[in-house]
């Protein structure tokens, strides 16, 4: 791909747009990130956009502004990566600008309270159809040790309430340790 000022310019909006537009978290996002740099543009590949929000994840940090700098990154460097964030903060910032303004007008609207209410039943379902795609993917992939991964991360959380950070933490260590084995393995097979 040409990395010319047109190419800039529409990785700075293709950011810019889907950060204004969206609403209720970072990872409402992720789908719509994958929708426009995979589907829309083939800058990246499904499984690397995957690779690239479960990093994102496990940064500290938004997701949203993680992602962003880890998909500028990759398709244009440090000058890519500081596109892409500068497009993802931009309307966020505004926005919280504009409301700090009339604060209290915002506050105290029965009509913002509501459409707010709203908007949580469609954050709900964006973030849920993220999650079945990603497990579905996981499962589709029918390795054993990455579906064990899934329930056994979704089991720490959901039922034993450990910290989110630690569960990340021992599945990069599994994958690590995965890695590990299966490149030794290739390697003690070769000799």
């Amino acid at each position: 791909m040409k990395k010319d000022a047109k190419f800039y310019w529409k990785l700075f909006g293709a950011t810019f747009t889907l950060s204004a537009f969206t609403f209720g978290g970072g990872y409402v996002i992720v789908p719509l990130m994958r929708q426009k740099f995979v589907e829309k543009y083939h800058w990246i590949e499904e499984e690397e956009i995957m690779d690239l929000t479960a990093i994102a994840q496990s940064a500290p940090g938004p997701i949203a502004v993680n992602a962003s700098i880890l998909i500028g990154y990759r398709l244009a460097g440090v000058f890519g990566a500081l596109l892409t964030v500068l497009g993802t903060v931009l309307p966020p910032l505004i926005t919280i600008s504009i409301i700090s303004l009339f604060y209290q007008v915002f506050r105290d609207s029965a009509a913002v309270s509501a459409v707010m209410r709203g908007m949580q039943a469609g954050v709900a379902a964006v973030i849920t159809d993220v999650v079945i795609s990603m497990g579905v993917k996981v499962v589709k992939g029918k390795s054993l040790l990455s579906i064990l991964v899934m329930i056994g991360a979704f089991a720490a959380s959901w039922f034993l309430n450990i910290n989110v950070a630690l569960i990340v933490i021992a599945c990069g260590v599994i994958g690590a340790v995965r890695v590990l084995y299966e490149t030794k393995k290739k390697g003690g097979a070769a000799a």
